[in-house]
């Protein structure tokens, strides 16, 4: 039996988040409302285009460094706590969650938990195992996958914070927003 590297712990780690993601979806609310789809077609292709750059092998790809084994777990615990970050804001969104732009039912601002720290905690840990992932891997095209996909990520959460100022009214998220930082925690 082979011992297993950090690279293919990363990939395991990837796999189980893609899998376990939507699985979840059936613990949510329908949505009462929802941003057009063609509103949401840039994030999804930005998003598409990171993960396919992030994690695709190409010729022309520079290797930039590479990691010592020590260090390479250690980005393996990060992007774990990238991916536990997302799973906290998921579960105390709870019925709330949804995959696209929208407001359920009895939607409110929620301003507890993850979401006392960053208003798009899901992003911010998407964007944190990312990049922990792009470290491990050292190529130029890795990092351009999570470029791409951060700026994804950024567009989605301009489009969620409008459409709830619509949906929510403008000084309930204002208000919110005005206190908790976007997607770094404690940057303004």
């Amino acid at each position: 039996m082979t011992e297993m590297t950090p690279g293919t712990a990363m990939g395991v780690l990837w796999v189980s988040w893609w899998v376990s993601w939507p699985a979840a979806a059936v613990w949510r609310d329908r949505a009462a409302a929802q941003a057009p789809v063609r509103q949401q077609f840039v994030y999804r292709l930005c998003a598409a285009a990171g993960i396919a750059l992030l994690f695709g092998s190409y010729p022309q790809d520079l290797r930039l460094w590479h990691i010592a084994v020590p260090l390479a777990w250690t980005l393996v615990v990060v992007a774990c706590v990238g991916f536990a970050f997302t799973w906290w804001a998921r579960l105390h969104l709870g019925r709330l969650w949804s995959a696209t732009v929208g407001r359920k039912a009895d939607h409110r601002v929620v301003e507890t938990g993850p979401y006392g720290i960053v208003r798009h905690p899901i992003y911010t840990g998407i964007t944190l195992a990312s990049i922990a992932t792009a470290v491990l891997r050292g190529t130029a095209v890795g990092w351009l996958g999570v470029a791409v996909m951060t700026f994804g990520w950024y567009i989605k959460a301009r489009l969620e914070e409008r459409f709830l100022r619509e949906q929510l009214g403008a000084e309930a998220y204002g208000a919110y927003a005005r206190r908790v930082p976007m997607l770094v925690p404690f940057l303004r």
